[in-house]
């Protein structure tokens, strides 16, 4: 391998294609002064316990200073987490994250008499508190609180809860630290000959080359190490399932799932209702494996053919520069406001551009209410996805900067569930504004393709990972042990049901299951799936209507957690509890599915 194709170490990463933390701390040492003083202030929480019942204006002092507590602490944990991200390996600032999470952990300790002791105030004294104007900030929030009241234990073990913050993240952290810190892929040759390592991102891609025989190789050196340390990533997921199952055990819900659901008011029906529509469309799904089998000139079909364009010919390359642009262009729809800001952040320094050696893999937003909305990418320049992964991170960066301006800081933290939808929306708006400048059929043709595997990967992958999360736990409830088999048997089935009869499955792709990040958050993906259902309405409303749809989906990305997630949807135009913006997608997939074969 040569010296040009190796990754650069982090400290060779031009300053200016890498974030800018200052808004968060402007230093190393001014973070260690901000924590040295913020944990100091932990203890202050003991001058409320016992007291909050005594009136509404000991309770309203309680809570301002446990959200300045919060406000503080979210600075802290970013600030230090994303110093974590930009090299996995590097120990210094995995042991600042490392104190902050200690520190967080004692100070929920410290806080953990707060649920217990608001529930136990008297219904009617709750009421009185309420009615005074003192509490009036944190009115939404008592009320939500309120509603925890079943599922809250008592003081002391409430603090034991609290207690096993630390200790709660192992299995994660034993994940992350294997997958992007120790496992090494080793190199492999492009289609030009030329030995390059491989790397997460440069996996996603090698996946995208022309020639089959490069993606064969990367997809089962990849997989070769999974392999290897199949027993390690099965006892990681299990440990996380695990500790999924008992937090809702121990906070009294009928199931993890249930659990999952309850903060967002999500009924249980919109995640089943989610894979019974999914799996009724499979038919769908199959005929496009088909087309693409076809007219990619395949005896069968593997999964290491389904990331490719159909037309590879067409190749496309953007400079971030020219990525930057073209989003910008997409989302003229949303506003000059909306796009003016986001402009200063992606050509300024919102985003960590690029990959460097132990750089944290894939790409997220992370903003706060005092900082700006920062955003990882991995960014590949031949990688079409990537522009659209821009378009989507940007989405949730965006978020951020409209509820953070206009929410307090106890509202402004919108649900993932709705996250998911603006940052979806930007994807929406973006294949929409490519297709409209298309210069003839076949570019059409390649466009349509992504959009299709768009909503593949985002609608029909997510769900078939949804029924995984959903019974892996199942299984763990029933107390039946997670095995690596176990694990590789579920997902067997699962692949064998959504890529149908015809396809061609290699039984590496069993260990898929041990690779995907999310698994580790459970129950999160789902949102993908019906954030793109109703994206794709919010996005057909805003284009094609006037200055009412732009208000009414810019109140949405203000709303925060102001209302409901479910609330604030209807509010912007779509009913997420009914079945039309699913049906509408998916039926949508099937007719881009026909045009396809049509165009090609």
């Amino acid at each position: 391998m040569t010296k040009s194709n190796a990754l650069p170490p982090r400290q060779k990463a031009k300053k200016s294609d890498c974030w800018d933390l200052a808004s968060l701390f402007p230093s190393d040492a001014a973070w260690e002064q901000a924590f040295t003083a913020w944990e100091a202030r932990i203890e202050e929480y003991a001058r409320f316990q016992g007291r909050l019942g005594h009136g509404a204006k000991t309770l309203a002092e309680c809570l301002a200073f446990d959200l300045e507590m919060d406000r503080a602490g979210e600075r802290l944990g970013t600030y230090a987490f994303l110093k974590t991200t930009e090299d996995t390996a590097n120990a210094t600032y995995q042991r600042m994250h490392g104190r902050y999470v200690g520190a967080a952990s004692r100070a929920g300790q410290a806080a953990s008499f707060l649920r217990p002791e608001i529930l136990a105030i008297p219904k009617t004294t709750m009421s009185a508190f309420l009615a005074d104007k003192r509490l009036a900030p944190y009115r939404l929030l008592l009320e939500r609180l309120l509603r925890y009241k079943p599922h809250t234990l008592a003081r002391r073990e409430e603090k034991l809860l609290a207690m096993q913050t630390e200790m709660a993240q192992t299995a994660g952290q034993v994940f992350r630290q294997l997958n992007d810190a120790d496992m090494r892929f080793g190199a492999v040759k492009d289609e030009r000959g030329r030995a390059v390592e491989l790397t997460h991102a440069r996996f996603a891609s090698l996946l995208q080359s022309p020639k089959r025989g490069v993606r064969k190789a990367a997809f089962h050196t990849v997989y070769a190490q999974y392999a290897a340390h199949e027993n390690t990533l099965a006892a990681a997921l299990a440990g996380s399932i695990h500790r999924d199952v008992y937090y809702a055990r121990a906070r009294c819900y009928p199931s993890a799932l249930d659990a999952a659901l309850f903060p967002d008011r999500v009924p249980r029906s919109v995640y089943e209702n989610l894979i019974a529509s999914v799996r009724r469309h499979l038919p769908s799904l199959h005929h496009y494996y088909d087309v693409r089998r076809r007219k990619m000139r395949l005896r069968e079909l593997r999964h290491y053919d389904t990331y490719v364009p159909i037309l590879s010919d067409l190749s496309s390359r953007h400079t971030w520069s020219q990525a930057v642009d073209l989003v910008l262009a997409a989302l003229k729809p949303l506003g000059r406001e909306y796009v003016q800001a986001l402009a200063a952040g992606l050509r300024g320094r919102w985003c960590d551009r690029y990959e460097n050696r132990g750089k944290q893999s894939g790409a997220f937003s992370c903003g706060t209410y005092d900082a700006e909305p920062f955003i990882l990418m991995n960014y590949q320049s031949d990688v079409l996805d990537h522009v659209f992964t821009l378009a989507h991170e940007a989405g949730h960066s965006m978020h951020t900067y409209h509820s953070a301006r206009r929410q307090p800081f106890a509202y402004y933290d919108y649900a993932i569930f709705v996250a998911e939808v603006a940052s979806t929306f930007n994807e929406q708006l973006l294949g929409d504004y490519l297709l409209d400048n298309a210069p003839d059929d076949r570019r059409r043709a390649f466009l349509v393709n992504r959009r299709i595997d768009a909503m593949r990967a985002t609608i029909f992958r997510q769900a078939m990972f949804a029924e995984f999360e959903k019974t892996t736990h199942e299984l763990a409830e029933a107390n039946e042990p997670l095995t690596v088999e176990r694990f590789k048997s579920v997902y067997r089935e699962l692949l064998e049901a959504y890529f149908g009869p015809d396809f061609a499955l290699d039984d590496e792709l069993e260990l898929e299951c041990f690779r995907i990040p999310h698994f580790h958050r459970a129950f999160y993906v789902y949102k993908y799936a019906t954030g793109m259902a109703a994206a794709i309405a919010l996005a057909e409303r805003v284009r094609r209507g006037g200055r009412a749809e732009l208000d009414d989906y810019l109140g949405f990305l203000s709303g925060g957690c102001s209302k409901d997630p479910l609330d604030l949807l209807r509010g912007a135009g779509v009913d997420m509890e009914r079945p039309e913006p699913l049906d509408a997608a998916l039926a949508q997939f099937g007719e881009l599915v026909d045009l396809l074969d049509r165009l090609l």
